[in-house]
């Protein structure tokens, strides 16, 4: 079998199995975003989640032997959440990003792209397949450029003409030489409102972006969350996606294409105060399938705590008092008394004040001290 009737069949089949977009790339070096990454590395503007070095990430030989071609593909994701709850001054919520909403996306691309690399080798059986989404070396959106899927905005998201940039993205790489498809144009034009929006100048200009100043990283981090950015992240207690909100291409999309990723209202936007007491089954029985929960449940009771602080929901201040005084985390414990003294009650400073005879750590101490240095702004 020749390839150009392979790349057909695949494209066929991609439909079959509910892959919404398909494009093949060569596996040529991606110099272009080496010297990037190499910019952005002497800058410090890398997360510190990426996968491999910069020549495994830009090098697909490297991770294929004689690789040949790249398949990428996208599959569409919802933006609005039907019927979803509705945060009260009783019960405040939190929310996730629209990238994690529904099943673990890594485990639904993962199975389609698998079932790609099985139909290649039913046909071709000395073909060679690698998967990879997300975590993987390679960069999806530097691939998914290169194959036609969408152009990389100037948010650093690819942008699909079709389903703007609500999309999942994962490929394949193999040494089968498919001929590849087209890029797309840039589309953003003069349009800046993804910089503009950007609450902490996490882009820098447009198409980089300084990930230690971004929104949807600082939510996955585990240490305190740095002061000046506490104000910003409202009640996103996982990732953080307004520059996808805003951008035009994204107006009245919303595709429910994959029952997979079909949002839980009480999941997507959970209630704050029982985040704060989950257990450890608990979380993993109710957040556990989800994207947002691959870095356990302190970062996002820190940031429940946030939340609940930038809510000045004094219903909660109880519960947080009790967080204070008997949580082992000192990340937690501090955030905790940071919250209590943002609600600013003065039961709240209180409790801080009683707490601080009894703790030890630093830290929470320096965080406790904080919390009471609202009091001049409240009385």
């Amino acid at each position: 079998m020749n390839t150009d009737q392979l790349r057909q069949e695949l494209i066929d089949y991609s439909k079959e199995i509910g892959i919404d977009k398909i494009g093949f790339a060569s596996a040529d070096v991606f110099e272009g975003l080496k010297e990037r990454l190499k910019r952005q590395q002497g800058l410090g503007f890398q997360s510190g989640f990426e996968k491999g070095s910069i020549e495994e990430r830009t090098e697909p030989d490297r991770l294929v032997p004689e690789a040949k071609s790249i398949i990428s593909i996208a599959l569409a994701y919802p933006s609005r959440i039907k019927d979803g709850p509705k945060s009260t001054k009783e019960e405040r919520r939190g929310v996730f990003c629209r990238a994690s909403w529904g099943t673990d996306y890594h485990e639904v691309l993962r199975e389609k792209l698998g079932k790609l690399g099985e139909f290649i080798k039913e046909r071709i059986p000395e073909a060679t397949t690698k998967v990879m989404v997300d975590t993987g070396e390679l960069s999806d959106r530097a691939v998914a450029e290169r194959a036609g899927i969408g152009f990389s905005g100037k948010n650093t998201a690819i942008i699909t003409p079709e389903f703007g940039s609500y999309v999942y993205l994962g490929e394949l790489i193999t040494n089968l030489p498919f001929v590849p498809d087209t890029p797309l144009e840039d589309g953003c034009g003069s349009c800046t409102r993804c910089l503009d929006a950007c609450p902490t100048g996490a882009l820098v200009q447009g198409g980089q972006l300084n990930a230690q100043r971004c929104l949807a990283f600082l939510t996955q981090t585990k240490d305190f969350m740095p002061d000046e950015f506490r104000s910003k992240i409202g009640n996103f207690i996982y990732g953080f996606d307004t520059c996808q909100v805003v951008c035009p291409y994204n107006k009245h999309v919303d595709f429910h294409n994959h029952p997979e990723f079909e949002p839980e209202p009480d999941v997507a936007k959970p209630k704050l105060k029982p985040l704060l007491r989950i257990s450890n089954r608990e979380f993993k029985n109710t957040f556990g399938h989800i994207a947002g929960s691959w870095r356990g449940k302190k970062p996002l009771q820190r940031n429940a705590l946030i939340a609940l602080g930038h809510y000045r929901d004094a219903t909660a201040v109880d519960e947080i008092i009790a967080v204070m005084n008997n949580d082992p985390r000192p990340v937690i414990r501090g955030t905790a008394a940071w919250s209590l003294g943002k609600i600013g009650t003065e039961e709240s400073f209180a409790a801080i004040k009683d707490a601080m005879e009894k703790e030890n750590d630093e830290q929470v101490l320096a965080e406790m001290e904080k919390g009471l240095a609202f009091q001049e702004t409240v009385f």
